[in-house]
């Protein structure tokens, strides 16, 4: 069938990522929950550059239900103002008349039989109007607790039929649950509505480019592969730290902390595509099974209390600013034990990995932000070196940068220029921005764009949620018994106990 070009259509706006040159089909993307910030920053924003990179059909349309007394014309200033404060690529007068011909809005409430028979009525005239062949996707940018209600009124008012030649998908942001058995009550909500190859479950951090870069580096190189195992590694660091605290999401934060946040999902997902075994193909199902098998081979140490811990920050200086405390901040339980910096060591009981530990971390107001994965190598023999010529020298290392400054740097050692022979760390670094000439797609375009072509390598299914919950419940039920978490000032790199977690392993946290 033909594609027809966008009026705004420029090819050489095109991404050189191959499947970010395949065009999306007929269809219609309704977001719930349109006056959020995730909404406003990034998901209006991400639909307009898909549609200015020439990869939304003509008649695509974008549907905004909220309860909300507004008329298509202002929804349409709302995506107007948000396009033009977040989105990434320029605007283009000629992109934005084509997208705003299809923009529309439901005014409406989640127990409003009502309201979703008007968005039934709604979709159904853009099929005809603009042509979007039935197909629709529902992302659910609302709290996981409205999930129950919406999927119910989608399957009772027919919006979640499944009909031959057309689809009808569903997406939903994390947390997917706050435990492994509210993750399944969530998962048999959703999949009572929806066929599984149907729901879409996003982790924007699986669309970021470093994070798939993970995939070329390992299987693309003859270089790492070989190395990529317990005859070579040491250990592996997988961190996430923030340099802001709660602010206000404190109401939101307290009774989650940085472990159900950011570790069961963000962390263990690179942990999986780190250890997972070659797939056979990129295909989904593939994907899925190398980083299922790795999730399942996941091992607790025997003494939690050692191998796990636990911090708030505590009130003080940071950067110039004086900050408040964890406990402090507004809306804050005062006596909360929720931890806003964690870290644990886990095994994997593989050929591969047996012997060599992965410790993950997880923080608020650390020493800087950062995201990154950092392979550390055993140490070479040093029997051609007298001490004194290495007492320098570290571990070699590859560090896999996921942000801010997205790329890899190796550290290796090196002979100082002159006379004598000394032996030092120096780094080999590769940058997205200074290799490429391209753009990267920012996370949520290219799993917008995943959505709206069924594409779904990306996106965790309900087995590696479950198996990621299968980890962590153990830790939180442990640290539920054992009191407040740790102090730690702010600008740090965390409490001690978790320098002591590393020191008792004879290793110590590297600086970011």
């Amino acid at each position: 069938m033909p594609v027809e070009i966008s009026p705004g259509f420029n090819p050489l706006r095109l991404p050189s990522d191959r499947r970010l040159n395949r065009i999306a089909g007929p269809s219609s993307l309704v977001i719930f929950g349109v006056t959020g910030d995730l909404s406003r920053k990034k998901l209006m924003p991400a639909v307009y550059d898909l549609a200015n990179r020439g990869l939304l059909p003509p008649g695509f349309a974008l549907v905004g239900f909220a309860r909300r007394d507004w008329e298509d014309q202002d929804f349409e200033k709302v995506v107007y103002d948000a396009v033009k404060q977040y989105a990434r690529t320029p605007f283009d007068d000629d992109v934005w008349k084509q997208l705003a011909q299809g923009i529309r809005f439901v005014s409406g409430t989640f127990d409003d039989d009502a309201s979703f028979e008007e968005l039934h009525r709604v979709i159904t005239q853009l099929d005809e109007e603009r042509g979007t062949g039935g197909n629709h996707a529902f992302y659910l940018s609302i709290p996981p607790k409205s999930f129950p209600i919406v999927t119910e009124q989608l399957r009772r008012s027919g919006l979640a039929d499944q009909v031959p030649g057309q689809w009808r998908r569903v997406v939903i942001e994390k947390p997917f649950g706050s435990d492994l058995k509210t993750a399944r009550e969530l998962n048999d909500v959703v999949e009572s509505v929806f066929p599984a190859d149907s729901v879409f479950r996003i982790d924007h951090y699986l669309g970021k480019e470093t994070v798939q870069n993970i995939l070329a580096l390992r299987f693309a190189n003859q270089l790492y592969e070989p190395i990529w195992n317990a005859n070579y590694v040491d250990h592996v660091q997988i961190t996430m730290a923030e340099d802001i605290g709660v602010g206000g999401r404190a109401g939101y934060y307290d009774g989650i902390g940085a472990a159900r946040d950011v570790i069961q999902n963000h962390l263990l997902q690179l942990l999986a595509l780190t250890a997972m075994e070659e797939p056979v193909s990129f295909d989904a199902r593939d994907l899925r099974a190398e980083k299922q098998k790795v999730l399942s081979a996941v091992r607790l140490p025997a003494d939690l209390g050692k191998s796990t811990a636990r911090g708030q920050y505590a009130g003080g200086w940071q950067g110039g600013e004086k900050v408040l405390g964890f406990l402090e901040e507004d809306g804050m339980n005062p006596e909360s034990t929720t931890e806003t910096y964690a870290a644990m060591r886990l095994d994997i009981a593989t050929r591969r990995w047996s012997g060599v530990p992965f410790y993950l971390r997880a923080g608020k107001r650390l020493g800087r932000r950062v995201t990154e994965i950092a392979v550390m190598f055993k140490r070479a023999p040093q029997y051609l070196f007298e001490e004194s010529q290495t007492a320098t020298l570290g571990q070699n290392a590859l560090v896999i940068r996921v942000q801010p400054d997205e790329g890899v740097t190796i550290r290796f050692g090196s002979k100082v220029p002159g006379a004598g022979m000394q032996v030092r760390d120096v780094t080999m670094d590769f940058g997205y921005g200074h290799a490429f000439t391209e753009a990267s797609p920012e996370a949520y375009e290219r799993l917008i764009l995943d959505v709206l072509l069924g594409d779904p390598p990306l996106f965790p299914r309900h087995e590696e949620v479950e198996l990621s919950w299968k980890i962590l419940d153990p830790i939180e039920e442990f640290w539920a018994t054992q009191g407040q978490p740790d102090q730690y000032r702010p600008g740090t790199w965390g409490p001690e106990s978790a320098d002591d977690l590393m020191a008792r392993d004879g290793r110590s946290w590297r600086r970011p």
